[in-house]
């Protein structure tokens, strides 16, 4: 194919999330709340957390796996992984990409870990399309991966009720049919990196004794300027997008934002002045998995059929950063089902 007859489809799908499940009367036990606190104010029931020798790496391992064989193709036609993820297996080096590519034996592919926070996938997808239109590569594997719950503090009720862990991956492929990525916009405000930040245990703040008493390890957040931010600039930015691809937001066949909470998608939606069914939502029984948000939900969305060959789809990741990612998608259909 030249480059001029060349479009980047999602032609497979993966997914991971832990065994055990954690709900809300669970959480109840640790920290000063109750199902129906968590479940009116977040819509989320219950959570998946890693278990012993589950990490950010074993995670992406399966999520990339499953996505490689419903592809159909090869481990060694892949010619690039990325891996978006705020909790990388070890805090330097190796990439968590590396360990993954060690793994999936993915021996003729580069690796690199993408750090945008709950916004990475949807960052590494339109990364991937530039690989994949520019003629640079046949076949990418994206994966959002976090493993959040070993960054929580269990005595702050208004954090560690939110997040879990998981992982979600696509093969993105070289096509000759039109579709894919027809749109985007990333952005990034780094003026609000204090409303969602782990402080302690980077080069500016290393752990101390001290910072480890304070939970300087653990996610810290301004919910309200927070709530403020996903609300809106997100929104802007997916109407951009739209305009960008000669659409409108209503007639988007769905759309696949950023699993945060419930209430941040029924304002997305009512801001948008569409019905709230146009948002998909998993985060009733997955939780804010992050990275991995985005990719699980087009899991789902694809294996229940709310996304089918032709659906033109909207894409949103807003997070830590703070950064946000929207995308408008021409689904061209799966290589097999999920």
């Amino acid at each position: 194919m030249s480059t001029t007859e060349r479009y980047a489809r999602i032609a497979g799908l993966g997914h991971f999330v832990p065994e055990h499940i954690v709900t809300n009367d669970d959480l109840a036990k640790l920290v000063e709340t109750s199902d129906e606190w968590i479940r009116s104010r977040t819509g989320i029931a219950e959570r998946h957390f890693a278990g012993e020798g589950e990490s950010t790496a074993t995670m992406a391992t399966n999520a990339g796996r499953e996505a490689i064989e419903a592809a159909g193709v090869a481990p060694e036609q892949i010619g690039l992984l990325i891996i978006a993820t705020s909790t990388p297996d070890y805090p330097l080096f190796p990439s968590t990409a590396c360990l993954v590519q060690s793994a999936l034996g993915l021996t003729q592919a580069g690796a690199f870990d993408l750090s945008a926070a709950c916004s990475g996938f949807v960052y590494g997808l339109i990364t991937a399309s530039q690989f994949i239109t520019g003629g640079a590569y046949e076949h990418v594997l994206v994966i959002g991966a976090d493993t959040l719950s070993r960054f929580v503090d269990f005595t702050d009720r208004t954090t560690c009720v939110l997040f879990a862990d998981g992982a979600g991956a696509a093969v993105v492929s070289a096509s000759p049919g039109p579709g894919g990525l027809r749109s985007f916009v990333l952005g990034a405000d780094g003026d609000g990196a204090d409303h969602l930040i782990v402080p302690a245990g980077g080069s500016r703040t290393p752990l101390t004794a001290e910072s480890l008493a304070n939970h300087g390890q653990t996610i810290h957040m301004n919910g309200r300027e927070v709530y403020r931010f996903s609300t809106t600039t997100p929104i802007l930015a997916l109407e951009e997008a739209a305009r960008r691809a000669g659409v409108a937001i209503g007639d988007l066949d769905l759309v696949v934002a950023h699993q945060a909470n419930e209430r941040i998608l029924q304002t997305a939606a009512k801001n948008l002045g569409v019905r709230e069914e146009l948002f998909y939502s998993n985060v009733n029984r997955l939780g804010n998995t992050s990275a991995a948000s985005v990719p699980l939900a087009l899991y789902d969305a694809a294996a229940s059929g709310r996304i089918r060959a032709g659906s033109c789809v909207g894409l949103m990741g807003f997070g830590a950063g703070l950064t946000w990612a929207t995308a408008i998608w021409h689904w061209q259909g799966l290589s097999s089902p999920c």
